[in-house]
């Protein structure tokens, strides 16, 4: 999964970000809760595994960790998980065009703390996002943000997209896909654990409509390469570049506080947008 990303700035008691109404400061006196904390009643809430054993265990791109959940983002989830989060189970297919007012759907696989997420939903309220995680503190701030900012047109999804992309949504359900600086998984013994993979790309085209757009970026340099590689050679997708190698930052990816600091320190972020044929 995406590494977290923020964005600085503050403005009367909040952060502010290109208009975009961010977390209150918090207390660091005020309590906070943990993953599998009695946030919400049994039943109720974000499953810390919510496919349980419904599904084989296969080779995971993220690796779940518990995190502290301020006072901020619990009341957040608390708020809204019921209305605008939905556990990824497996169970059920989901009705997209009811989900999101028949609005286009795209599919974000990782977003951090999620102000990169609720930029792009408020710069366009026409295109929904369903956006999918596994860290609640990521979730709970994404939720605050579409909240104050009432960016109705964000879901949070809790769990593998893999799972609900092969078990909960339909075919051609989706408009794009975007994978935003996902986890490199450096070491060679762990390049099996990258998204961006031949199998992946397979299941992603069946779910994409024809000419829906998977955007990825990252800053690691040989990711990058391995992305371009599969991409360039798997049948359903076109390079969207003219000499078919990477594409400029589009104006609509906002440049996250993690990417500035990546580029102060010399590393190149390569964009890579395919459509699919």
């Amino acid at each position: 999964m995406p590494r977290p990303d923020g964005m600085g700035g503050a403005a009367a008691g909040a952060r502010t970000m290109d208009g975009i109404v961010s977390e209150r400061h918090e207390n660091p006196t005020e309590p906070v809760a943990r993953r599998g904390s009695r946030m919400f009643a049994p039943g109720e809430g974000p499953s810390p595994d919510p496919a349980g054993a419904h599904f084989e265990r296969r080779i995971r791109s993220f690796q779940p960790r518990r995190s502290r959940v301020t006072a901020g983002q619990a009341e957040a989830m608390l708020k809204r998980w019921p209305d605008w989060g939905l556990d990824i189970d497996g169970k059920r297919v989901l009705d997209l065009r009811e989900m999101f007012g028949g609005l286009p759907v795209v599919l974000e696989i990782g977003f951090g703390m999620g102000e990169a997420t609720a930029q792009m939903a408020a710069a366009d309220p026409g295109t929904g996002i369903l956006a999918v995680d596994v860290h609640t503190p990521g979730q709970g701030n994404l939720l605050g943000l579409a909240d104050r900012n009432r960016l109705s047109n964000v879901r949070v999804a809790n769990g593998d997209a893999i799972i609900l992309l092969r078990e909960m949504l339909d075919p051609a359900a989706l408009d794009g896909c975007r994978v935003y600086f996902p986890d490199p998984w450096p070491k060679k013994r762990h390049h099996k654990r990258r998204l961006i993979q031949p199998e992946f790309l397979t299941l992603l085209a069946t779910r994409l409509k024809p000419g829906g757009v998977l955007h990825c970026a990252t800053d690691w340099e040989p990711y990058a390469e391995q992305m371009l590689e599969v991409l360039s050679a798997h049948p359903d997708f076109e390079n969207t570049a003219p000499d078919g190698g990477y594409a400029p930052r589009p104006d609509f990816r906002p440049l996250t506080r993690f990417e500035g600091q990546g580029l102060d320190k010399g590393h190149v972020v390569h964009d890579l947008l395919f459509r699919r044929k």
